[in-house]
Order: structure tokens, then C-alpha cells, then sequence
């Protein structure tokens, strides 16, 4: 049995397993550490963050860890075909994910045809030699990608320091390192279909939903996965979309890019080749790439619970 630790961070439920109990504490601490600053660099929702600084300054130059962030989610938007895009802050705020600040109050949206949409604005981001460039009228929100690359990060760092197998689990995106095996259990909501995989060492697995994460706006509720397309939540075509990669930010790419092509999402995950399990809007379950097979009884345990 792994040693096991849950916290909270970046809002959602987290879990830290280490294969060698004598690391637990050590490890929950620099994990928790590490994530305080990948906050304080890149959260929308702190006024006081490096990203909150930069983005009321128009740009200017950022940290290693920031720029580190961006680019990840700049190479999010270009692997995912603009589906998964770091330019949606504006759009996100207005739908109530995310409070306007008394320093950079939500202005009205400008018309498509005054200001790209978020699908196309990220290609007019720029990072050089550390210094970002802003495009006027976009608000950068890294939800999409920062979470999932600091699970990565997590991991890797606890195996090298520590010594041991690892599995960090944030919110819906987990990473591990090192040989060991991991059951996890797949399950967006307790009412949802249930499938426990075993996980190899060294790779990932991330769930997106449009279940969790939801805000009235007006006479509706939204979830807060959007398409840059048209700037409002996607179609609920699944419940929740889950794939399993070599490393999270891949899994987590795959996984709201699917949820946010809707119908179209078997097809292009098809063509990714990555396992992937979509939970449909009735509850009807699509695997895909050889997803594997349930590996137990579901035993209770926490959404991507984890067991050596």
C-alpha cells in the first residue's frame, strides 16, 4: 500500500502517494511548496499574482516559472488546433469564473468583427528572451494548462528528490513517476459510470467535465469549459471526456479539446491515438485506442484515487 496525503490546492481536492512511506512528509511539503508558487505566478484569480501584474501592465517581462507556463499553453493551443487556448480570461470573467478586480474591472466585449476570438488571438501572443507580449483587449486565464503541467512537475521533482514511485493528483489531472503501477479510479461524479485502470509508471491521466465547475449567468448554467470558437461553454455533447498520456499536459490537452469538439471528438481522438474513455450526456460510455479494460471491483475510494 502506497502512503497516502490529501490537501487542497488551486481550489480542487488534491492526493499525494508515494511508494516509500518515510517520503510522505518531506514530499507533501515541497509539492505544496511548488504549488504555492505556480499560484502565485500564474492564478487569474489573485490580483497580487505575477500574471494578475503583467496582465494590468500590458505585458513586460516574466519569470522562468510564468514564461514556463505560457509556453506550455501556447503549445496547448497549437497541438489542440486552437480548441484549447490560454485567451479566454475576458470571456470566462464575464460568465462568472473569476471575480473582475477593482484594478482591471470586466469591460464590455467588443464585437467579432473588432476583436479576434480567443480561437485566433493566441497566435498574437508573444514570449521573447522572457518578455510578454499582450494583445490589447485579451485577458490570459492558464486554467486550461498550468494545473495539469505543475502535476507533471509535481511528480518529476518527488521521484528525483525523493527516490520514489509518485502520483500527484490535481483535481483531474495526475501525473506520476518512477516504476510503480497505480489503480485509478475513473469517476467524474458518484452517480457517473465507474471503470478502475491500472496505470503504468511514468504516465498520466487527466478528466475534463462539464459537470463540475458551474455558474448561473442570466436564466443559465454554465460550466466553465469554453469554445474559443464562439466564446461561450461548449455543447454538452459529454459529461466528461478522460485520456490517458505520457505526461498530464498531453492527457489534459486531449481531454477538454475533446470535450470542446463535442461530436466531433471521436474522430479526433481517434486520429490522436491516445486512450480515451467519453461518458455521454446519457451516460452511455465510448472508449476509444485500446482504453483499458476495468481492472476491479470498485472498491470505494476518491475520484482518481490511488493504490501501489
Amino acid at each position: 500500500m502506497a502512503a497516502v496525503a490529501d490537501f487542497e490546492a488551486f481550489t480542487c481536492a488534491c492526493r499525494l502517494a508515494v511508494t516509500d512511506p518515510a517520503a510522505l512528509g518531506p514530499a507533501l511539503a515541497h509539492v505544496q511548496e511548488f504549488l504555492s508558487r505556480v499560484d502565485q505566478a500564474a492564478s487569474s484569480f489573485r490580483p497580487d499574482s505575477e500574471l494578475s501584474r503583467v496582465q494590468r501592465a500590458g505585458g513586460g517581462a516574466v519569470t522562468p516559472l510564468l514564461a514556463s507556463l505560457i509556453r506550455t499553453a501556447l503549445d496547448a493551443a497549437d497541438r489542440s488546433g486552437g480548441a484549447v487556448v490560454p485567451t479566454l480570461g475576458r470571456e470566462l470573467i464575464d460568465l462568472g469564473f473569476g471575480p473582475p478586480s477593482e484594478d482591471a474591472p470586466a469591460a464590455p466585449r467588443p464585437t467579432v468583427s473588432t476583436r479576434p476570438l480567443p480561437a485566433e488571438s493566441w497566435r498574437r501572443i508573444a514570449l521573447d528572451a522572457g518578455v510578454l507580449a499582450i494583445p490589447p483587449g485579451v485577458r490570459l486565464d492558464l486554467g486550461a494548462t498550468a494545473k495539469a503541467a505543475a502535476a507533471d512537475q509535481a511528480a518529476a521533482e518527488v521521484h528525483a528528490r525523493f527516490g520514489t514511485s509518485v502520483l500527484v493528483s490535481l483535481g483531474g489531472d495526475l501525473a506520476t513517476a518512477g516504476d510503480a503501477a497505480w489503480e485509478v479510479l475513473v469517476q467524474d461524479l458518484p452517480a457517473d459510470p465507474a471503470c478502475q485502470v491500472s496505470l503504468a509508471g511514468g504516465s498520466a491521466i487527466a478528466t475534463s467535465s462539464t459537470q463540475k465547475r458551474r455558474r448561473r449567468s442570466g436564466t443559465l448554467e454554465a460550466h466553465h469549459i469554453l469554445d474559443p470558437w464562439t466564446a461561450l461553454p461548449a455543447s454538452e455533447a459529454w459529461r466528461s471526456v478522460t485520456v490517458a498520456a505520457p505526461d498530464c499536459v498531453s492527457a489534459n490537452t486531449a481531454s477538454t479539446a475533446g470535450v470542446v469538439r463535442g461530436t466531433g471528438a471521436v474522430a479526433w481522438l481517434r486520429g490522436l491515438g491516445y486512450p480515451a474513455r467519453l461518458v455521454r450526456a446519457d451516460g452511455d460510455v465510448v472508449e476509444l485506442n485500446g482504453w483499458p479494460a476495468d481492472s476491479a471491483d470498485h472498491r470505494p475510494a476518491l475520484p482518481a484515487g490511488a493504490r501501489r
